[in-house]
């Protein structure tokens, strides 16, 4: 596409600077600017794999009251420790 543009004192140095650091054209450095300046693409959705790990080793419908009888026990044997 061919288009004129007006570029203010700030966007020619900038591609005026592209030009001369990159050795571009003034085309390529316009677009390379304009390319820089543009919109970013989003963070990539996170995704959590999930992985088929069998039938349970324990009966997890009372896992709560297995957790609590474990603390329970650690709770008695550091009482026990400081006696």
């Amino acid at each position: 596409m061919r288009t004129t543009v007006t570029l203010e004192p700030d966007a020619d140095a900038i591609v005026r600077r592209l030009m001369r650091d990159r050795g571009l054209t003034f085309k390529q450095a316009l677009n390379q600017a304009i390319r820089v300046a543009g919109p970013r693409p989003g963070p990539r959705a996170f995704r959590t794999r999930t992985f088929d790990m069998g039938p349970s080793a324990l009966p997890l419908d009372k896992a709560l009251r297995l957790a609590a009888d474990l603390e329970d026990d650690d709770l008695i044997r550091k009482l026990a420790a400081r006696k």
